[in-house]
């Protein structure tokens, strides 16, 4: 399941279709507008104005007319998305706001999902997996706390550096098959952080928080 059909979940989308994913379900309320283009990879000037999920669809069956492509044109909810969530095996967080991540962080906590988030905006960039099916694992909210104080920033109008939503959306496409497949480690508790002007990585530990308000009570 991806969430969010932009700087991210394009390259997440082509990359999990062209690994040969049974079933793909990929969700977002918005149409394709002009300045989408310098990121979102799925999308030509054609594409403008018709709904991303539509196009999306269209052109990952293109890539691969053997993969069940599901398109909600929606923005989920907390009150659409457990059932949704519930009938994936793993969840790309590549949406672009706070509300919508820390939702779905709260479903996957409680029906125990993998959660593969990440984000992008100017320069930086971050890719975590969060396993809720370990008893140990932290959550989103071990590390950003739904009542904590992080600036919500947008690419709409911060900018962000095309190539990086790239890498980051295949680093999740990548962790997506090792979670579905089963093979090697994925960066369970830590999160990945990258400097792209300076062309750094950097691993920070991520502890699950005893006093966290999402997961400490499950």
């Amino acid at each position: 399941m991806i969430v969010g059909a932009g700087g991210l979940g394009c390259p997440a989308a082509l990359y999990l279709a062209a690994s040969g994913v049974g079933t793909l379900s990929i969700a977002d309320g918005d149409k394709v507008d002009l300045t989408n283009l310098q990121r979102q990879i799925l999308y030509t000037t054609r594409s403008v104005g018709r709904p991303k999920v539509e196009v999306a669809k269209e052109e990952l069956l293109a890539l691969n007319p053997d993969v069940h492509l599901i398109s909600l044109q929606e923005r989920l909810s907390t009150e659409n998305l457990e059932p949704i969530v519930a009938a994936a095996d793993v969840i790309l967080d590549c949406s672009d706001n706070f509300a919508t991540r820390h939702a779905l962080n709260r479903a996957c906590v409680t029906l125990k999902k993998p959660l593969v988030s990440g984000a992008a905006i100017r320069f930086d960039a971050q890719v975590a997996v969060f396993d809720l099916r370990k008893a140990d694992a932290p959550c989103y909210a071990c590390l950003f706390p739904e009542d904590g104080e992080a600036e919500e920033v947008q690419c709409s109008t911060m900018g962000v550096f095309a190539p990086l939503t790239g890498v980051v959306g295949a680093l999740q496409a990548m962790e997506a098959v090792k979670l579905l497949s089963g093979a090697g480690v994925t960066p369970n508790g830590r999160l990945l952080l990258l400097d792209a002007k300076q062309s750094e990585w950097r691993t920070v530990r991520v502890k699950r928080d005893p006093a966290c308000t999402v997961c400490s009570v499950r």
